[in-house]
């Protein structure tokens, strides 16, 4: 198990559901019924799934209460699935839930939730694994990493619907995707290479950077030096990273909207890059 914290998000928390706090009360009837990109999910569902989020963590994480038990699950598509049915009964119970309801409830446990984590040794073993990393163990600096990913993410899709973008700066979009690109090397973990071979992400503006992969004899290895010369490069704008990272978009909606450098069939994989449960 590590002992070095590699993405620091908690600090981060209180941050992101201020904001959250603040833009949902800003928003009309008509805005809270706006469609989002994620297509099953209107500005609402996706203010009652992040509800969702604290409540269910709060009872796992803190109170160690697992009210519904996957069962039957023998591959990482079960697991989605069952994830995937748990979120629609709860948008569809929450329905009969205001917004006022949403918030104040949104507002009480996003507190409580990150005072939770606080509490966590960093470095022990998470409740659950980042299984989009290819985890079977995470530690909990990375879960906790994967919840601010959570937390911005859907945060996003919301300010997205309704012209709102006031967390896509450095401090807050970077860390998320930050944590994304541990995706990256999981995503080639089938891909045959030579030993050396570098696939390279530029995120361009200044809210972005640069993540490569290099193909070693134990695999592929996440690295943000700047100094390769990469066998393939995508420079990709932020806005679209977002989306396509979280299966919002398909890499072949996103052609028109990236560079490639270098070998095409590596920078193709690297655009399948899914850094969410879906």
């Amino acid at each position: 198990m590590t002992s070095e914290i590699k993405i620091e998000t908690l600090h981060l928390f209180s941050v992101l559901d201020r904001k959250l706090i603040e833009l949902l009360k800003s928003l009309t009837a008509e805005e809270w019924n706006s469609q989002t990109v994620a297509k099953l999910w209107k500005v609402k569902d996706v203010a009652s799934h992040l509800l969702d989020g604290n409540l269910r963590a709060l009872s796992t994480s803190r109170d160690n209460y697992f009210g519904e038990r996957p069962e039957n699950i023998h591959s990482y598509q079960d697991l989605v699935s069952f994830l995937n049915q748990l979120n629609i009964s709860w948008t569809s119970a929450t329905k009969r839930l205001s917004p006022q309801v949403i918030i104040n409830l949104l507002e009480i446990t996003g507190q409580e939730y990150t005072e939770h984590l606080k509490t966590l040794n960093p470095f022990e073993n998470a409740i659950f694994s980042v299984a989009w990393a290819g985890q079977e163990t995470s530690p909990n600096w990375f879960h906790i990493a994967r919840e601010y990913t959570e937390k911005f993410l859907h945060q996003q899709q919301i300010r997205d619907a309704v012209g709102k973008q006031e967390i896509m700066t450095k401090e807050l979009f970077y860390p998320f995707v930050d944590t994304f690109m541990f995706a990256f090397p999981y995503t080639f973990s089938n891909i045959s290479a030579e030993n050396g071979t570098t696939v390279s992400i530029e995120i361009s503006t200044e809210i972005g950077g640069i993540w490569s992969i290099v193909k070693t004899d134990k695999g592929w290895n996440l690295d943000k030096s700047e100094n390769f010369n990469p066998t393939s490069k995508i420079i990709i704008n932020p806005e679209t990273v977002w989306k396509l990272f979280s299966k919002s978009w398909k890499p072949e909606q996103v052609t028109d909207k990236v560079t490639i450098l270098g070998d095409i069939t590596l920078a193709k994989q690297a655009l399948k890059i899914v850094a969410v449960m879906a």
